[in-house]
Parts: C-alpha cells; structure tokens; sequence
C-alpha cells in the first residue's frame, strides 16, 4: 500500500484549515481518504464536489444502485474505502 502525508486538521494551514471546515460542513467530519488531498487544499474540494455530484446528483441510478457500484469497483482494486 502506498504512503500519502496525511495532514491533521490541528497541523494544516489557513488554507487547509479552510478546505477541512467546507468537508466537515458536508460529511460532518474530514474522512483520511479526504486527508490525503490536504496537501492540496483546492484538489480536496474539488474531490467533495465530484463526489457530491456523483453520489447525490439527479440520476437514473438510485443510491443504492451507486453505493453497489462504488462497492463493486473498491473490491475490484482492493480499496477499503
């Protein structure tokens, strides 16, 4: 498994400070999978927002039907997330 700098909300910047508060906002809490981007703040919003619109968004999917594919395709590349 690949390492990836996880910066901490008490260690990241104004900026990522910023960035962890719009995620927060959103999901409640800032997931590490989410910690990753924190080196670049503006890559973990536009990481939110991609996954907002494809999870959330008006589809012919249902949400179930999108979890199950997410699920699917994670189990495929041996992610836990």
């Amino acid at each position: 498994m690949a390492w990836i700098r996880i910066i901490e909300e008490h260690d990241a910047d104004d900026e990522q400070r910023d960035a962890y508060a719009r995620v927060g906002a959103a999901r409640g809490r800032v997931a590490n999978i989410l910690k990753v981007h924190g080196i670049a703040p503006q890559t973990l919003t536009a990481h939110l927002a991609l996954y907002q619109q494809i999870m959330f968004a008006p589809s012919e999917l249902t949400r179930r039907e999108r979890e199950t594919i997410a699920v699917a395709v994670s189990a495929a590349n041996r992610c836990h997330y």
